[in-house]
């Protein structure tokens, strides 16, 4: 079986106890059953939070970047989808679920590319029930920013745990006014949860809509059938919003390779959009747990994160317990002072969407200027000072953890 063709990344077996644990646990749902309350066992977790899983999106700047340059709005608009579309490949292997983020944790990460330019980003559980996480990207040298908020909703349907992306995500290019990209998700399925191979899949259909170039994508996100069909397959086409004209078809595997299609031309064949296997993944930067924040990511979790790593599932239950304790407490101090959740980098508009509370459309034009601008906005400490992202990891939990298996 070639690479291209292999899904073994996305599928878990259980072992008898893990699933043991599982049947006692789905005993008691009801299909369609809100699951945004339930306590999940520490098997299936991803060791991060959602603030972070979040950028995945963010791994491959370069199509971006390089879209954000072409004076053809035709082939900015592919870049984008071609952006778009190579965030889905990256998950942790099997089925796991990242962390629930609890009510005012955020985290924060910066970029640096290899043509000596960069990227910031931060992320804010602004909500707990119904959960929203609202995130903010930003390019200063290319003039990009994305904001957005994700609002997954999880549901119990039989064999299979559905995650509902909801939510909105906008990717604006700074130097064209008014050509902003907004994009909508699939669907995301644990299929397998009773019997089987539990698998990820990605379900229905998603939209990238620029209504300023009268172009949208839509595609779908195909699921295995019972007893035909492959996993992770896509169909999507590019078109004119006034005319519905087909400009491109794109197909394949959104795991591995995608391919798309010139429909203007009659005699073009398919070529490669992306390919999982040849591209590189942009790392980013983030501060040591000595410089980051109680209500940090990476810092609230890394007891979770440890006993995770180490396997030790009993002293994660114990950890993770800690921590959901510690927001029950949080939101009966604010009960009993008649005070709200107020988020620390982003608010609910009047659109009904939370955006960053540093406005887009004042980030100055000059690069050093936004720069100083938006990092003194997402890396300032609460006394003023700023995070240390050249410091040493020190903290002895951290030291402590496993690296990544």
């Amino acid at each position: 079986m070639s690479k291209h063709d292999d899904n073994a990344a996305a599928e878990e077996e259980l072992g008898d106890e893990s699933k043991s644990i599982i049947f006692s646990m789905i005993s008691q749902f009801t299909r369609d059953m809100d699951l945004s309350r339930i306590t999940f066992p520490t098997f299936v977790l991803e060791p991060r939070s959602f603030t972070e899983r979040v950028t995945d999106f963010m791994s491959h700047p370069d199509f971006l970047i390089s879209a954000s340059k072409s004076d053809d709005p035709v082939q900015r608009f592919v870049g984008v989808v071609k952006y778009y579309m190579s965030g889905w490949h990256i998950h942790p292997r099997g089925v796991k679920k990242p962390y629930n983020p609890i009510l005012g944790e955020f985290f924060r990460s910066q970029y640096e590319f290899d043509d000596a330019s960069g990227a910031y980003f931060v992320a804010e559980q602004v909500s707990h029930h119904p959960p929203i996480t609202a995130m903010f990207y930003h390019s200063p040298e290319h003039r990009i920013a994305i904001e957005g908020d994700l609002r997954p909703l999880s549901r119990f349907q039989g064999n299979s745990v559905g995650m509902l992306l909801g939510g909105y995500a906008k990717i604006h290019f700074l130097d064209r006014p008014g050509e902003i990209y907004e994009v909508t998700y699939p669907n995301m399925y644990a299929r397998g949860i009773l019997f089987g191979k539990m698998v990820l899949e990605l379900g229905e259909m998603s939209t990238v809509t620029c209504k300023h170039n009268d172009l949208v994508f839509e595609v779908e996100f195909k699921t295995k059938g019972i007893l035909w069909g492959a996993y992770n397959q896509i169909a999507g086409k590019i078109r004119r919003i006034s005319t519905n004209e087909t400009l491109f078809e794109i197909s394949g595997n959104w795991q591995t390779a995608m391919y798309i299609t010139d429909k203007r031309t009659s005699s073009a064949k398919p070529e490669v959009l992306f390919d999982s296997s040849s591209e590189h993944v942009v790392p980013q930067h983030v501060a040591c747990a000595s410089e980051q924040e109680p209500n940090e990511s990476r810092n609230l979790w890394k007891h979770v994160t440890k006993a995770i790593r180490e396997n030790n599932l009993n002293a994660a239950t114990t950890q993770k317990s800690a921590i959901e304790e510690q927001q029950r407490e949080h939101v009966k101090e604010r009960e009993a002072q008649g005070t709200r959740f107020e988020p620390r980098f982003f608010q609910l508009e009047i659109d009904g969407n939370y955006h960053p509370k540093l406005v887009i459309d004042d980030i100055p034009k000059e690069p050093e200027a936004a720069k100083q601008r938006v990092s003194q906005w997402i890396f300032a400490k609460p006394d003023g000072s700023m995070q240390d992202m050249d410091r040493s990891e020190d903290d002895p939990v951290v030291l402590a953890t496993p690296h990544k298996r």
